[in-house]
């Protein structure tokens, strides 16, 4: 018989699954944050990907300018 994976949400913290429900309001405000958290690196990981692009395009034009 196949064992089923809950449907359930949940986390898994050091190879560890938990079920949100069953949770602290403590725990579970402390994944809020680290979710907070983790969107907030994606997106200075994307904006940081446009800066090093404009940068290299910037010094592109640069080097055009000075006949390089």
């Amino acid at each position: 018989m196949a064992t089923e994976k809950s449907e359930e949400p949940s986390v898994t913290i050091d190879g560890n699954e938990y079920l949100i429900k069953d949770l602290s309001d403590n725990a579970k405000a402390q994944i809020a944050n680290m979710r907070f958290v983790d969107a907030e690196i994606n997106d200075l990981q994307n904006r940081l990907a446009v800066y090093r692009t404009a940068r290299a395009g910037y010094a592109e034009l640069l080097k055009k300018e000075l006949g390089g």
